[in-house]
């Protein structure tokens, strides 16, 4: 009679691990089978609520990207901004719902990313990903990759004085020293707001003053406090300085507070700011 308990526990063990071995392999196949069509052949229809869970997260800084449509305007940007796209799966293993991917991407800068013009570069990069899966769908993902090594292949060099500067005029906006603020541009300053932005209207602002009546000075009519937090500076070649950052307001019309994730491209020239673009990113202004 034991060693027929035994054989039954042997056997209930082995049917266990095999249950578990399946539901690995059918994860990482999905998981695979999905981003090679996302990447390879741009199916981003793919990031939906079949492959992905409805608070999809992909862990990033200063704010995670959480949610399918915003998830896949996130990665709208490398399929648009370039072309000749090589994804590859280098090595993938998985333990429960846990999935490490070892990819490589190829591909030439020809459009528009994340607000940076196309370059003509060609990238050769690899990288490593997290990924969590719940119920046979994609739940959360952590990219890890050399920035760095990407914006060198990309041409674009930083300059390091360029994004003091920016850092400056952000000290003085949080400071309410406006007029440093516009002292710090060129008086031919091309200045555009994002399209979703209300203050779009006036785009392109031609000059510090038009800066000043059409964008700030409603910003402070139209809330009752507006502050930019989380704010993070990467310098790119051709003088220009990429900002990723939040505004935190509180609307006087609705009296609601917000919270929007937005990208801000600065255009620079012998120290002064020549150009700048807003992109909105999560959420509204």
């Amino acid at each position: 009679m034991k060693n027929s308990v035994t054989l039954f526990l042997i056997i209930i063990g082995l049917s266990m691990v095999s249950c578990n071995n399946t539901k690995i392999e059918k994860n990482i196949k999905m998981y695979s089978d999905t981003w090679n069509h996302i990447v390879n052949d741009g199916n981003l229809d793919l990031i939906n609520n079949t492959n992905f869970t409805e608070d999809i997260t992909m862990i990033a800084s200063p704010e995670n990207v959480v949610g399918i449509e915003n998830f896949k305007a996130y990665y709208q940007n490398f399929i648009t901004g370039f072309s000749d796209i090589e994804f590859t799966v280098v090595d993938i293993f998985g333990q429960g719902d846990n999935i490490v991917k070892h990819w490589k991407f190829k591909g030439k800068h020809t459009g528009d990313f994340f607000g940076i013009p196309a370059t003509e570069k060609s990238v050769d990069i690899e990288g490593v990903t997290i990924a969590k899966m719940k119920d046979g769908k994609i739940a959360q993902e952590q990219d890890f990759m050399d920035n760095t090594l990407f914006m060198q292949q990309l041409g674009l060099s930083p300059n390091p004085e360029n994004a003091t500067i920016i850092n400056q005029l952000y000290t003085n906006f949080g400071e309410g020293n406006i007029e440093a603020v516009l002292g710090m541009m060129d008086p031919n300053i091309q200045w555009n707001e994002s399209s979703c932005s209300s203050y779009s209207d006036g785009n392109p602002y031609s000059s510090p003053e038009a800066i000043l009546n059409g964008v700030f000075g409603r910003i402070g009519q139209d809330n009752e406090y507006f502050k930019l937090e989380n704010i993070e500076l990467a310098g790119l070649g051709d003088n220009k300085v990429l900002a990723s950052l939040n505004y935190d307001g509180k609307s006087k019309k609705t009296e609601q507070t917000y919270k929007t994730t937005v990208v801000h491209l600065w255009t620079l020239n012998n120290g002064k700011i020549t150009a700048f673009q807003q992109y909105i990113g999560i959420g509204k202004q």
